[in-house]
């Protein structure tokens, strides 16, 4: 199949942009004010149930209480964050959510660690007995404890795991099915929190709104990162059609399925793919398309950078597939202006290519195709046959190494003079992207006109994306 022969409809021109911006800001105030009640809660409970400070060890205990409390609803947040409701993922930015995921999770895991700490160290005292004694009493004598601790371990191994140092030096997979040791350490820790929790063992108020916490964090993400997924997949027939090698270490997978433009999906955007074979089917992985749907197909391109992007070149057609999405503001729908320069590092070409079909004909744009080499220049005849075809399009390529085509400042006014007046998309490594950006400050470009999507590698098998950025911050 040739990739040029795909038709898709065309988009329709974005609508003004700073509405949207406004309208985006007001969502993610209203999602701050939500989880600041759930916190209030949270409060409401400590503070409703305590018992109060008395006897050795009274005050370890008390600030164990609200350690444990506290930690774990910031872990529930944590989960929440990435159950990917669809209003929520919309109205707030991904890039946003991941952002807080990110920043919460350490805290969270902070305090819970207080709480094993403290907690152990207050019954010590307030029974004159030696913190390793204590703790082996609650290991033999408390129910639930024991899973508890086994939670905290697979946390703490969560957390390091996503430590960045660590992430780069694992593999993709490994990564992945340690990060869900933290939703399984959240289940370990429910028991141990109702049947032994003062405020919950004596109030039943209380254990209701904790287990009502609990069905609000887990079952979105039961059914948005698992349930309407298969279920779309199902109901689209999404199967692999055809594989492409279009370099030596490129490939694009070509995916057919049944009314395929209901996905709604817009150029820029990626999906999680999950193709079911023997080896596989357990491993979701994030490709942003490369041609979004017509009724009957869509692509994503994908470079060999490990096991998962390597063997997707063996995937066989027929092969099924499971979409979880599409995720991302990467898109045209964000610009501002009638001018638009497009940037691309690489296999960062992939989601920019899809947003050159939703532009409008009449938009000017200019795109400059970042590479080391010639052959890391995928998907090139197809851009020269838009760019003669379609009036208004310029292609240029920088060949070479960075000190031969610093992309900064200077270069963007020499090769695009009317920059500042455009908006900039930039998806490709993350020195790409961190290099316009600063372009875009010194030439002094408001901020909503700059638009970026960097991949950064967590480990030699996976680059993810890691959603678009409306704008230099």
């Amino acid at each position: 199949m040739s990739s040029a022969t795909v038709s898709r409809p065309k988009a329709p021109a974005p609508q003004p942009g700073a509405r949207r911006t406004r309208r985006t800001r007001r969502a993610g105030d209203v999602f701050v004010a939500l989880a600041g009640v759930g916190l209030g809660l949270v409060v409401g409970i400590q503070v409703a149930t305590s018992t109060g400070v008395g006897g050795p060890g009274g005050l370890l205990i008390e600030l164990s209480r609200w350690a444990g409390l506290v930690g774990t609803y910031l872990a529930l947040l944590v989960i929440f964050l990435v159950a990917r409701v669809p209003v929520v993922e919309r109205a707030v930015g991904l890039d946003r959510m991941i952002s807080w995921h990110r920043k919460l999770g350490p805290l969270s895991l902070v305090l819970i660690a207080a709480h094993v700490v403290l907690v152990t160290a207050g019954y010590g005292a307030s029974a004159a007995t030696s913190y390793l004694g204590q703790t082996w009493i609650f290991l033999s004598e408390y129910p639930w404890v024991l899973p508890a601790l086994a939670g905290f371990v697979l946390m703490l191994v969560a957390g390091i795991t996503s430590w960045r140092v660590a992430r780069r030096r694992m593999k993709y997979e490994t990564w992945w099915v340690t990060h869900l040791y933290f939703y399984l350490a959240i289940a370990l820790a429910y028991l141990h929190q109702i049947t032994l929790g003062q405020p919950f063992a004596t109030h039943t108020w209380a254990r209701w709104a904790w287990i009502a916490l609990y069905l609000v964090t887990f079952v979105p993400l039961v059914v948005f990162r698992v349930a309407l997924p298969v279920w779309s997949s199902l109901r689209h027939n999404l199967k692999v059609h055809a594989v492409v090698r279009e370099s030596a270490d490129t490939i694009s997978v070509w995916v057919s399925g049944r009314n395929l433009a209901a996905l709604d999906v817009k150029g820029g955007q990626f999906f999680g793919w999950r193709f079911l074979t023997r080896d596989r089917w357990w491993q979701s992985h994030p490709y942003s398309i490369s041609i979004g749907p017509d009724a009957r197909y869509l692509r994503i391109t994908v470079k060999d950078l490990g096991d998962h992007s390597r063997g997707l070149a063996t995937v066989k057609p027929g092969t099924r597939v499971v979409a979880e999405g599409p995720y991302g503001l990467f898109t045209a729908d964000e610009r501002r202006t009638d001018r638009v320069l497009l940037i691309a590092g690489g296999v960062g070409i992939a989601p920019v290519r899809s947003i050159l079909d939703d532009l409008p004909p009449h938009v000017p744009v200019d795109i400059l195709f970042r590479a080391r080499r010639p052959e890391g220049l995928v998907l090139r005849d197809e851009l020269e046959s838009i760019a003669r075809s379609r009036p208004g399009v310029r292609l240029r390529y920088l060949v070479g190494s960075r000190r031969e085509y610093p992309v900064n400042a200077r270069t963007l006014l020499h090769l695009v003079p009317d920059v500042r007046s455009r908006d900039i998309y930039t998806c490709g490594p993350d020195a790409l992207v961190e290099s316009v950006r600063h372009a875009a400050e010194v030439l002094t470009m408001p901020s909503d006109q700059v638009h970026d999507d960097s991949f950064s590698f967590h480990s030699p098998d996976h680059y993810s994306f890691t959603t678009a950025k409306e704008s230099v911050r």
